[in-house]
């Protein structure tokens, strides 16, 4: 076992072993990009990856908060259908420093879909639970974790909508 992971990773494999779910683990090279990560998780496409970032999110000048979005890797979000959705004047990536400070610490590209882990509502895309199975970055760019997109789905309980 890796020495020195993210703290999520432990809260996520607490979780699910709690909820007798099936999960598989891969331990590797520190990956930053989903193409990286899926070459590095054998039996995986990357379709199969759960893409979790974090937008800022603006509607106003008062108004800004931090959601999570996860979608399939092999796919692009459509800004335009994400701003209309939160009816926001504008939408962002988180930054380094940002990311950093939501999650006690994790790098981007190794943040987990688990958005309830660092207080961040999570909205998911339809489009991740046509695949059986899911392959994340555990909270950790050096360790990835498979599970049942179903089992994600009950635990993680994203809101559902179109932004792909």
């Amino acid at each position: 076992m890796i020495e020195d992971l993210h703290a999520a990773v432990g809260r996520i494999k607490a979780l699910l072993d709690a909820e007798a779910c099936w999960y598989e683990t891969f331990e590797h090279e520190p990956v930053r990009t989903s193409e990286e990560a899926a070459a590095a998780r054998p039996g995986y496409a990357l379709r199969h990856g759960a893409k979790a970032i974090i937008l800022r999110v603006k509607r106003s000048k008062r108004d800004k908060f931090f959601v999570m979005l996860v979608f399939p890797a092999d796919r692009k979000f459509d800004a335009k259908a994400v701003k209309n959705y939160f009816a926001a004047r504008d939408i962002r990536f988180a930054s380094e420093d940002e990311v950093a400070k939501l999650t006690g610490g994790v790098q981007p590209g190794g943040v987990p879909p688990f958005g309830d882990l660092f207080d961040l509502p999570v909205f998911a895309a339809p489009q991740l639970f046509e695949v059986e199975r899911i392959v994340f970055n555990a909270g950790d760019r050096r360790y990835s974790l498979a599970m049942r997109s179903a089992d994600y789905r009950r635990l993680a309980l994203p809101e559902v909508f179109s932004f792909l």
